[in-house]
C-alpha cells in the first residue's frame, strides 16, 4: 500500500522535473534584408526618440519602462512623426532583447523591425472613417455571452489538445503505475490468503 502512495508521488516528482507541465509560447520576429530597409527608407522615415541598451541593469529598466510607455503613445495618438529607435550595444543582454520584443508585442506595436543592431518602431496613421450601415442581431448581452461561450469553447478545445499531447509523452509512467497497482492487489489477495490458510 505504501507503494500506491509514494508512485504517483514520484510521477509528480519527475513530470515536474522534466517540465511536462511547462507551456511554451513564442514571438513571431522576423528580419527584413538591407535592400528593404533602403528601399523604404526606415532609418530616415521619421523622428526618432534613441533609447541605448549597453548592460546598465538600473539604466534598462528605466529605459524599458519609458519604452513602453513612449510606445503606448505613439500607437494610441497615431503618431507618424515619431518613432522610436533602439540601439543594442555590445554588453547588451538576452533579457533586455526578449524585455524590448515583448513590449512590442504586448503594446501591439504595428511596426517594428530590426536592422543591424537597431530596432525601429512606426506606429500608423489613424484610419479613416468610412461610414457604415450595418444590422446587429441580437442585444449587447447576447453579443457579449455569445463571445464568452466561444472563449471558453476554445479553452476547452485547447485543453483537451494538451491532455492528449501529455499522455502521449508519459503514457509509459502510467501504465507502469497501473501495474504496480494490479501488483499490489494481488500481493495483498495473495498475503490474506495465506494468513487465513495457517489460520486454519
Amino acid at each position: 500500500m505504501i507503494s500506491l502512495v509514494l508512485i504517483p508521488l514520484f510521477c509528480l516528482c519527475h513530470f515536474y522535473k522534466v517540465e511536462a507541465f511547462k507551456t511554451y509560447v513564442a514571438l513571431d520576429f522576423s528580419l527584413p534584408d538591407k535592400e528593404d530597409f533602403e528601399k523604404y527608407k526606415v532609418g530616415n522615415l521619421r523622428k526618432y526618440k534613441v533609447f541605448y541598451f549597453n548592460g546598465e541593469k538600473s539604466k534598462e529598466l528605466r529605459q524599458l519602462k519609458e519604452l513602453r510607455v513612449f510606445a503606448r503613445n505613439m500607437i494610441e495618438k497615431y503618431d507618424t512623426i515619431n518613432g522610436a529607435k533602439i540601439r543594442f550595444g555590445s554588453k547588451t543582454d538576452y533579457d533586455t532583447f526578449i524585455s524590448v520584443i515583448n513590449i512590442m508585442s504586448e503594446e501591439k506595436m504595428p511596426t517594428w523591425a530590426l536592422f543591424s543592431d537597431n530596432l525601429y518602431a512606426l506606429a500608423n496613421s489613424k484610419p479613416k472613417s468610412t461610414k457604415r450601415h450595418s444590422f446587429v442581431c441580437g442585444t449587447n448581452a447576447y453579443s457579449v455571452k455569445r463571445t464568452l461561450q466561444m472563449q471558453e469553447e476554445n479553452r476547452k478545445k485547447e485543453l483537451d489538445i494538451f491532455q492528449a499531447s501529455f499522455f502521449k509523452q508519459q503514457w509509459i509512467l502510467f501504465l507502469a503505475y497501473f501495474i504496480l497497482v494490479l501488483l499490489n492487489i494481488f500481493a495483498l489477495v495473495k498475503f490474506n490468503k495465506n494468513q487465513n490458510y495457517n489460520q486454519k
